[in-house]
């Protein structure tokens, strides 16, 4: 027969039963089962010795000693049960090597689930621009909006989230999807087309700098001392970054020839975006908003693909590898719907100042893949104009805690 005691400590005696002075000093790491048996004082109309299962409790005074609430019977620890206790503590250890590594690996998968996006974003970057000859700048651009749109549509239906509904909350999804899909897309695609993965990357992510001027003027929101320093600096890094793209011919500065030039458009789309967000929030479910605004904006470079010809609709699509299809269904899948997924459960998650902070990474993930497999290069000059850019960045997402 088993017996289950409830027992606990007690700094104080207590009319209770309480077990021999050489058990009472038993540790008290972690709740267990000790086995006992009752001790031989017995008659002859009592059973055979039983067993007992005493149940320590947590957060009790270490040394005090272990009450129970029932009839009093001796206790004596018997010597044969050394051996399962000596498995009991094997197993609390075994228990706790185990905690340790599920805590370890929760922790690096919750790391990864926070670079994710900027990893996707950044080697989009160079599987856009190993693909676009062969499809076009506008195809390319169209093919990561709509298919990532309508996947972000289908995740928040089914997570619940409530459809667009009403004038307002069309009229802003429409602007919102001409500023930041149409024209930061489309200005991307132009500019990827005549700079690096990298370079246009830092570019990009200079967006930051813009997003705090407009914050300030159309909301109120301090800049800072150290954010106005990093404002000055940015203007520094992305002068050193666009005057190698400046082409001279005659005397006569040609902007439009420069990728870097498209990618500081791009870079203020982006930013007019990123305040529009607000806007667009009052009348729309932010995720549900940017699913729509890729499918609504994907719309026009679509047109233009068609209209202007581009390689994919000339013959281009039989030209294309597994490869390229590949690099097309990443730049969509992985470069648009899940990066931007998980970037918004991560900013309703998380710190929203540690997540703008890990922007530097997408420069970085470009320019080492772009690297890797477009064995793209910076110039000097350019080098430390993207160095100076990261910090500036850095000082504008980080300035409430430098200051």
């Amino acid at each position: 027969m088993v017996w289950t005691l409830n027992c606990w400590h007690h700094p104080a005696a207590m009319e209770s039963l309480s077990l021999r002075s050489s058990f009472s000093s038993l540790p008290a790491r972690m709740p267990r089962e000790h086995l006992f048996r009752r001790s031989s004082t017995q008659n002859a109309a009592t059973p055979p010795p039983s067993l007992f299962k005493i149940t320590r409790k947590r957060n009790k005074k270490p040394g005090s000693r272990i009450c129970c609430t029932s009839e009093k019977v001796e206790f004596k620890r018997e010597p044969s049960l050394d051996g399962a206790a000596a498995a009991v503590d094997d197993a609390d250890e075994e228990g706790s090597a185990a905690t340790a590594t599920t805590s370890a690996e929760e922790s690096l998968w919750e790391w990864a689930v926070l670079v994710s996006p900027f990893f996707f974003w950044g080697t989009a970057m160079v599987a856009m621009k190993e693909v676009l000859p062969k499809a076009g700048p506008f195809f390319v651009s169209s093919f990561r909006l709509i298919p990532a749109g309508l996947l972000l549509v289908a995740f928040a239906a089914s997570r619940g989230r409530k459809p667009p509904s009403g004038l307002n909350a069309w009229l802003s999804i429409t602007l919102f999807a001409l500023v930041d899909a149409s024209c930061f897309q489309g200005f991307l695609a132009e500019g990827l087309q005549r700079t690096s993965a990298g370079l246009g990357s830092v570019i990009i992510d200079s967006q930051p700098l813009t997003v705090a001027i407009l914050a300030a003027l159309f909301f109120g929101e301090s800049i800072g001392l150290i954010g106005g320093a990093g404002l000055l600096l940015g203007v520094v890094g992305l002068l050193l970054l666009e005057v190698p793209a400046v082409a001279i011919d005659d005397n006569n500065f040609s902007l439009w020839g420069s990728g870097e030039w498209w990618m500081l458009l791009a870079a203020q789309s982006m930013a007019i975006g990123t305040v529009m967000v607000r806007w667009v929030s009052k009348y729309s479910d932010p995720v549900m908003a940017t699913g729509w605004h890729m499918v609504i904006g994907g719309l026009p470079l679509a047109i233009i693909s068609i209209l202007n010809h581009d390689p994919i609709f000339t013959g281009g699509l039989s030209e294309l590898s597994v490869t390229d299809i590949s690099a097309l269904l990443y730049v969509s899948i992985c470069g648009s719907a899940i990066s931007y997924g998980v970037f918004y459960y991560n900013a309703t998650k998380g710190s929203l100042t540690k997540l703008s902070s890990l922007t530097f990474l997408t420069p970085m993930f470009a320019s080492i893949f772009g690297y890797i497999f477009l064995h793209e290069t910076f110039s000097s000059l350019q080098l430390g104009g993207a160095f100076i850019t990261l910090i500036a960045i850095y000082m504008i997402n980080n300035q409430n805690s430098l200051e």
